[in-house]
């Protein structure tokens, strides 16, 4: 384990005077390695966050460079970023938020020949992404590979969240496959209210500090849901299907596999 310099102590005293944390849970955290998939709305506060809880190596994957629509909602990105690798500038801001934080940038789309490699190394992953491919790709490597992550969506003023651990409900289980190309709007055909993607960004950094530190119980064999026009939060239960394609007692889906993508969503992997 980790033990804290003075400075460390000071930075991190607000999570250390925490009895559910304190300085072994703090430790913890240091020494967590989580992969945040999409530099944008989600993965913007998500990454955020984790850099300055003091994770110790955050990984972030994104083939994307800032665009001047993107700054509504990806705080991450400041209007000088606008051209920038999307990985390069999130970087630059959590090193500026937490020099001590180890980050690792993939500058490229996650897809069936990298999605396996590029996770291995990680306890925890953050689906931040913006289409329903990649959004299983994610899923189904995770399991295959035993991780724990996050999933969260958002739409117009809507959004929703899980986190699956070995044994849990996963995405397929909720949601058999992909739905056909371009059948359902994105943010950039659908549009999406700015700082509904903090909210849920946010309960995704959570999970994952929740996961390192082993505290509370995680959003597991939950949805949650929230609409923020009436800002109404619904928790629906959720349970492991055995038939499960690919987390159930026979699996069939034996490789990772590249859906086809809405020609809109090729551009970005995230919200």
């Amino acid at each position: 384990m980790i033990e804290l310099s003075e400075e460390q102590i000071e930075r991190y005293s607000r999570h250390i005077l925490l009895q559910d944390v304190g300085v072994e849970g703090q430790e913890k955290i240091l020494n967590g390695k989580v992969l945040v998939v999409g530099a944008g709305g989600l993965g913007a506060p998500a990454a955020l966050y984790l850099a300055a809880a003091g994770v110790g190596t955050v990984g972030i994957v994104d083939a994307d460079v800032v665009d001047l629509s993107n700054l509504q909602r990806q705080i991450i990105h400041f209007t000088p970023d606008v051209g920038k690798a999307k990985v390069e500038s999130a970087k630059e801001k959590m090193k500026l938020i937490n020099p001590g934080v180890n980050v690792v940038t993939y500058h490229t789309f996650m897809d069936s020949t990298n999605a396996l490699d590029i996770i291995k190394n990680y306890d925890f992953v953050i689906d931040g992404t913006d289409n329903f491919p990649v959004k299983f790709l994610i899923n189904d490597a995770c399991v295959m590979a035993g991780k724990a992550f996050s999933h969260g969506g958002i739409l117009r003023f809507n959004g929703q969240t899980f986190t699956h651990v070995p044994g849990s409900a996963c995405y397929r289980c909720m949601f058999k496959e992909p739905p056909p190309a371009g059948s359902v709007p994105t943010c950039s055909q659908a549009g999406v209210l700015g700082a509904i993607a903090g909210m849920l960004g946010t309960i995704q950094a959570t999970e994952a500090l929740k996961y390192l530190i082993g505290v509370g119980e995680l959003l597991t064999d939950r949805l949650l849901t929230f609409d923020a026009k009436t800002m109404n939060f619904r928790t629906i239960k959720v349970k492991r299907n055995n038939h499960c394609s690919i987390c159930g007692d026979s699996p069939i889906i034996k490789e990772l596999i590249d859906y086809e993508q809405a020609a809109c969503d090729l551009k970005s992997h995230n919200r």
